[in-house]
């Protein structure tokens, strides 16, 4: 099968998945919900394997791994879907797929429309290799707690003005919500501390590797997420409050790995 028959049975069952998710937030009354629940997870699934197919093809060569700006894109977003569909077994944090699901489905397109090549050798040292395991899993347990802040937010909008619609009664109570943007804050920022840790261990030359965007910026969205953990221990954080505080961490983030990656690739050609 063609590279592009694979992409583009990820993409459809992406898009079906999160069709599927929000014809059940939205007309929840009129269909049965549990089975709509599980087509959905079921085209997740489907596409996620689709998605690992044309990951596979795209970055693995006997030169080592090619982690090209797109590819990287198309990584992470696997490791977002992955993460999501894993933890909607025993968790209601299916709706998130409202959002993470076309996303990935963009970032399928994106990286067959612009293929680029840009290797990590087979011989890179396991310390490097566990340093970007642990950096995409940090990345896609945070993106999910930032999916989780914006739809926070807008429940909390309606609530305030007293105007739920399907849409808001089919997400759970607002402390539900809110534990849950911790719990995965938390879980992010462990691995986001060990990925930092890791990424130390073969840090020399910050100008001369480049790093020096990505390793300042990583540790301010480190620090962000770990004042929010504490502000949230010490002073019970919630609300509003932390759902700036998660988005300006996620952003941060975002400009550390991909924003310094687009720089260095597609304007420096480096």
């Amino acid at each position: 099968m063609g590279s592009t028959l694979i992409a583009a049975g990820s993409i459809a069952a992406y898009c079906g998945s999160a069709t599927l998710i929000g014809w059940r937030m939205f007309h929840r009354d009129l269909y049965p919900v549990n089975r709509l629940r599980l087509a959905a997870l079921g085209l997740g699934f489907l596409g996620l394997l689709f998605h690992t197919w044309q990951l596979y093809d795209a970055i693995f060569s006997h030169a080592g791994l090619n982690l090209a700006f797109f590819n990287a894109l198309s990584l992470a977003s696997w490791t977002v879907v992955a993460s999501l569909l894993i933890s909607s077994l025993n968790k209601p944090i299916e709706n998130l797929g409202l959002i993470v699901m076309p996303l990935a489905a963009l970032t399928v397109v994106l990286d067959l429309t612009y293929p680029s090549v840009g290797f990590m050798s087979e011989h890179a040292s396991w310390i490097l290799k566990l340093h970007v395991l642990l950096s995409m899993l940090a990345y896609s347990m945070l993106t999910l707690a930032a999916v989780q802040a914006i739809l926070l937010a807008v429940q909390d909008s309606y609530l305030r003005r007293r105007r739920p619609n399907s849409f808001i009664r089919s997400l759970p109570p607002l402390m539900t919500m809110e534990a849950l943007l911790f719990e995965m804050i938390g879980i992010g920022f462990t691995l986001l501390t060990l990925a930092l840790l890791s990424g130390f261990a073969f840090l020399e030359d910050m100008f001369a590797q480049h790093l020096v965007h990505k390793t300042v910026l990583s540790v301010l969205a480190w620090m962000v997420f770990g004042g929010l953990l504490l502000g949230r221990r010490i002073w019970g954080w919630r609300g509003q409050k932390a759902i700036r505080w998660t988005l300006s961490g996620f952003g941060l983030l975002i400009l550390a790995y991909f924003g310094s990656k687009f720089v260095l690739e597609l304007i420096l050609h480096r």
